[in-house]
């Protein structure tokens, strides 16, 4: 009876299923004990460069390399193979070192990729001179050879602050009309410059002189006065720090007039023009002085109903005498004595003993930052005189501006994927920059607290001093990444490449940020606005243009043999955008295959590379002007031209009322 129960038990069906059922399990664990060994391999070998991109090389682990073995090595590069078709994800690495230069490579082959294709020929030399000299620098600076100098410079170094400095009008000349300040300014500082306007010409120019047939010719006298910095970046203009201009026969208004601005890595303020008319009595004044001084009287009162009036009469051709009692302050062949001084609020211009202008301080320059005065135009100058000045050498030195405190320290990587990474472009010399980003936005809890990480990208600078002082702030700080190349302003794509192999290879961000050293960044506000987009999908965000063409003449020429193509690509404006992490994988890899195209307008650059990704999986193109291009606006994402007095003021405005404000500092 009990061997039958256990007979009907054992049915041929049942048997059948528990054969299965062991089957099923020994498949099992045969699959797992392959599998095992493969995750361990891709989880924890990712220090090589194919663990990268999920392909195994070695059964174990390699060790990390140092910076040292890193820099000059070729990283090996990805296979051409289809099956690495995007989007070229990435698994989450658990290995976090902090790397003080870049890991990009530049190597002669990758340098030598389109030399032969005759395509941007000049770049690739140019990129080749910087590396090779910006090696020899490295090299350099690990020995120790650039530490032994700067420690023993400062004991042979005499160089003078004298209180006063004149030179006559010859030597003004012979020092191609630059009055070196070696000291800068300091409050009440002033400079006298005297000199004589020269007589109208016609205008040489043939785009403004362009007159109709019978016309006369366009006549023009003017000359600009200049208080100038140290130039920042090789291939940028120095920055103006106070740029006066009279016009003696006018511009578009038929009157003479004067001139004022300011212009801050090449981007120039908004003028300050002077017309005639006496500054309005509700206008802020500038050390108790008005703006502006008037030098023309038509017998009325001057209210805004009079000022109209006049407008509409030379409009409609109706002349009226004007009665001067004061004339203009400068006149072709009369002597003129102009002397401008430093106040607590801005500079002030007098001419023959007359106050005429007043300028207030703009974009946040210090006094000594003005290293020099330059007089250029229709002038000749008899001679310059500066009395007044700092007896004391400000010096370069980043102890003027960096405050060595643990607290502005950058923190450790994490372990975990980083939602964010943003890169800053930054030069060597620009320690207040940086400095002023370290205390204000890079303060975001978002950064403190490691889920969104930022990294100041610098190239090295000709001067071997400046190296030595920013290989200590990157030794202290922890938050500099240095490409080691010479730095050249048509070179910055190089920092925008290494922005994005850091992105991809040291911190696996999801999103990877370019901005520059005087963006203001909400970090909030712009993660939230990557995360518009579905998780999944590829993005590239900020203020972008469309159908822009590039200029063929003037100062910002672009050749046919630079760029051929009518228009540009769409593409973002530089002071800050977003790309996600695949489209930065793709341009490492390109960039490695020798296959990315180089443009030396980095963001055009960028929108090239995108709009070529964009052909093999679609981006989504997000467009937003709060993404500023020029200055600041209310509830902004990031604020271009920020200096570091305004970046100050701006997150000391974000805590207090938790609104994006600006700081225009007037």
């Amino acid at each position: 009876m009990k061997r039958g129960k256990l007979d009907s038990l054992m049915s041929p069906s049942r048997l059948r299923l528990l054969q299965i059922l062991m089957a099923l399990l020994f498949f099992y664990m045969l699959f797992m004990s392959f599998e095992i060994p493969l995750v361990l391999r891709t989880g924890f070998g990712s220090g090589s460069t194919d663990g990268l991109y999920g392909f195994i090389g070695d059964g174990l682990p390699k060790p990390l390399e140092s910076e040292e073995d890193m820099f000059g090595k070729d990283f090996p590069t990805r296979s051409t193979d289809d099956s690495l078709s995007p989007p070229y994800r990435t698994k989450e690495r658990r290995v976090r070192v902090f790397k003080k230069v870049s890991g990009l490579v530049f190597n002669e082959t990758v340098l030598d990729g389109n030399v032969g294709k005759n395509e941007f020929s000049e770049l690739q030399k140019a990129m080749k001179h910087a590396w090779m000299v910006g090696r020899k620098l490295w090299d350099e600076l690990k020995s120790g050879t650039i530490e032994q100098h700067a420690a023993a410079k400062p004991a042979n170094r005499s160089e003078e602050c004298p209180p006063s400095i004149t030179l006559s009008g010859s030597d003004f000349q012979a020092r191609n009309r630059v009055l070196v300040l070696p000291c800068g300014l300091t409050l009440w500082s002033h400079i006298t410059v005297v000199g004589t306007p020269r007589w109208a010409h016609a205008e040489y120019d043939p785009k403004i002189a362009v007159l109709k047939e019978g016309d006369e010719s366009v006549m023009v006298s003017q000359f600009m006065m200049e208080l100038q910095g140290l130039k920042t970046v090789d291939g940028e203009d120095p920055p103006r720090i106070l740029h006066f201009n009279p016009r003696l026969k006018g511009d578009w208004s038929g009157k003479p007039v004067i001139e004022q601005n300011t212009c801050y890595r090449m981007q120039w303020g908004s003028a300050l023009r002077c017309e005639g008319w006496k500054s309005r009595a509700d206008e802020e004044t500038v050390d108790g002085q008005v703006k502006c001084e008037k030098w023309i009287r038509d017998d009325d009162n001057h209210s805004e109903e009079s000022k109209a009036l006049w407008w509409l009469n030379r409009l409609i051709g109706r002349t009226k005498k004007v009665t001067i009692d004061w004339p203009y302050p400068f006149a072709e062949g009369r002597l003129f004595v102009l002397t401008v001084s430093a106040g607590l609020e801005g500079y002030h211009i007098n001419v023959d003993g007359r106050h005429v202008t007043s300028f207030p301080y703009r974009t946040g320059f210090v006094l000594d930052d003005a290293t020099g005065l330059f007089v250029n135009g229709d002038v000749d100058v008899h001679s310059v005189f500066a009395a007044s000045l700092p007896t004391s050498h400000p010096s370069f030195s980043p102890q003027m501006h960096l405050e060595m405190s643990t607290r502005w320290k950058a923190p450790n990587l994490p372990n975990g994927q980083v939602g964010l990474f943003i890169g800053i472009l930054s030069a060597g010399n620009h320690f207040a920059e940086r400095m002023a980003v370290r205390k204000s936005w890079m303060q975001h809890d978002l950064i403190k607290s490691s889920d969104v990480v930022a990294r100041f990208f610098v190239a090295l600078n000709g001067r071997k001093e400046v190296n030595f002082e920013l290989k200590k702030e990157a030794d202290y700080f922890g938050d500099i990444v240095i490409v080691p190349y010479i730095d050249n302003y048509d070179l910055v794509v190089l920092k925008t490449i290494a922005i994005c192999e850091y992105g991809v290879r040291t911190v696996a961000a999801k999103y990877v940020m370019k901005c520059d050293d005087d963006t203001f960044v909400r970090v909030d506000a712009v993660l939230k606005e990557a995360h518009k987009v579905h998780g999944d999908r590829s993005l590239y965000i900020g203020n972008v243009n469309y159908h822009h063409k590039p200029f063929r003449h003037g100062k910002w020429a672009v050749t046919y043999e630079e760029w051929p193509e009518e228009d540009y690509p769409p593409y973002a404006n530089g002071p800050g955008y977003i790309i996600s992490l695949d489209i930065a994988e793709f341009i490492i890899s390109e960039f490695e295959k020798q296959k990315l195209r180089l443009f030396k307008m980095e963001d055009v650059s960028m929108g090239m590379w995108v709009e070529q990704f964009n052909s093999s999986r679609p981006v989504n193109y997000l467009h937003s002007l709060k993404f500023c291009q020029f200055g600041c606006i209310d509830d902004y994402y990031t604020a271009h031209y920020q200096s570091p007095r305004q970046m100050i003021c701006m997150w000391t405005k974000l805590q207090q009322s938790g609104k994006p404000q600006c700081c225009n500092m007037r």
